[in-house]
């Protein structure tokens, strides 16, 4: 694909989406130029990629629907040290054989989101133990180590923020061996550019100036220069992290987060938050937002940009087929006659929801709806009895699509009609138990 058939422009895509934060001059006249290649580096210290790391894929499906050449790369080498940048501990080191398998899940997951194989914008993934592991420690010092000076490197604010609790030399050399990754694939695979979240600014630049020096290029020279670019951290409107629930990371993987689970996620974002998520992780156009933010303006209660999100999102990652059982599973919890369209639905719809079976020992322990909503159901919906207490008396408990006022009230199981009982916590939290 030639930047004649070009149809989007790639800097002018992210700018509108709120989805760049800084980048070298020159990079969008170069862009402009002639097709690029870029890479951005995933961390292979666990089996599956996680919506934290999307903001960097979509970064480089734009790139790619751009014309551009798109190279993932999985850190085999830098997975086995940790990037200190945002950590305020040292990370466990990960074994060969545990990084490659890890590997291989988040290959699997790329392919979801990026095109590989065929044409000329091909995306690739490669892996950097692939050229580090014949690496003497003096040779690495031969190529890259006297290229940079310590002040340089104690200069990054990932080294700077841990210097008060402490870094280790292997953490501290982490931005040389990323920096020697770009100059990797600068001679090898002639890429021009890196990208990453605006929390990689430092080691990314790193790159840019290893390779300067390494090829003896003037600080003002653009010929075969290297260009760095970031995106904006995501953050919800509090300020906190985006991309995790109360129990943790969402991931991509359906083993670690549940089709359901992953839909329900996106659903449920606070209405100040979707309309930069929709821009960051949709690939809706321009025209298509400003309609569908129109729409919801008009009707909030409806969630029609979660529901947007959640759609196009959950299709890319599970399927189409996957999230339309996910979506009728969905409306079915939140449907006035839930109870009984749990009791017939199939196997198949019963399969995408979050049913917890209550054991008959806990079940013996249960004399009222505090005990059932805490220790009967180990903990799930409220974390003690006086947590259970507090919800029922604030008006946030429902069972069965009914109000509870009485945390005392008795539950006569006997009388329950079926195997299931719905409980609702708050508007949005609901749980089946089977029993």
């Amino acid at each position: 694909m030639g930047l004649n058939n070009m149809k989007i422009n790639f800097i002018e895509e992210l700018r509108w989406r709120g989805m760049l934060h800084d980048m070298i001059p020159g990079l969008e006249e170069h862009l402009n130029k002639e097709m690029t290649v870029a890479y951005i580096g995933f961390d292979p210290t666990a089996p599956s990629l996680h919506i934290g790391n999307l903001a960097a894929i979509m970064l480089l499906k734009h790139f790619q629907l751009a014309g551009h050449k798109p190279i993932a790369l999985v850190g085999g080498a830098t997975g086995m040290i940790g990037d200190p940048s945002g950590k305020s501990a040292e990370r466990e080191f990960l074994s060969e054989q545990t990084l490659r398998d890890n590997q291989i899940g988040i290959q699997k997951q790329l392919e979801k989101f990026l095109a590989f194989g065929g044409e000329q914008n091909s995306a690739e993934l490669v892996n950097n133990y692939d050229w580090f592991k014949e690496f003497s420690f003096l040779g690495f010092l031969r190529e890259a180590g006297k290229f940079l000076t310590v002040n340089y490197m104690m200069s990054k604010d990932s080294v700077k923020t841990r210097l008060e609790t402490g870094i280790s030399f292997t953490e501290f050399s982490y931005q040389l061996l990323q920096g020697y990754d770009f100059y990797h694939l600068y001679k090898t695979k002639n890429v021009r550019l890196q990208m990453g979240g605006s929390d990689q600014w430092g080691n990314i630049t790193t790159g840019t100036e290893l390779i300067r020096r390494k090829e003896g290029h003037d600080e003002e020279a653009t010929e075969r220069a290297a260009y760095a670019l970031t995106t904006p951290l995501v953050t919800k409107s509090d300020g906190t992290k985006f991309g995790k629930s109360e129990s943790g990371n969402i991931w991509l993987d359906a083993e670690k987060t549940s089709p359901y689970q992953f839909y329900q996620f996106w659903l449920n974002a606070a209405d100040a938050d979707v309309s930069r998520l929709i821009r960051v992780f949709t690939l809706y156009s321009q025209g298509e937002i400003l309609a569908l933010e129109k729409e919801h303006s008009e009707a909030p209660h409806l969630r029609i940009l979660q529901k947007a999100i959640a759609h196009e999102v959950t299709s890319r990652v599970h399927g189409e087929v996957t999230t339309q059982l996910v979506v009728e599973a969905s409306e079915l919890l939140f449907s006035k006659d839930a109870v009984e369209k749990l009791e017939n639905a199939s196997e198949i719809l019963l399969a995408q929801l979050p049913i917890h079976q209550i054991s008959s020992e806990l079940l013996a322990e249960c004399t009222n709806i505090t005990d059932l909503i805490s220790v009967g159901c180990s903990n799930l919906i409220c974390s003690s009895k006086g947590e259970a207490r507090k919800a029922i008396q604030g008006n946030a408990i429902s069972v069965n699509k009914v109000k509870i006022t009485d945390y005392q009230a008795p539950i006569d199981f006997n009388k329950i009609k079926g195997k299931y009982i719905l409980v609702g916590n708050g508007k949005q939290k609901n749980y089946i138990l089977s029993f």
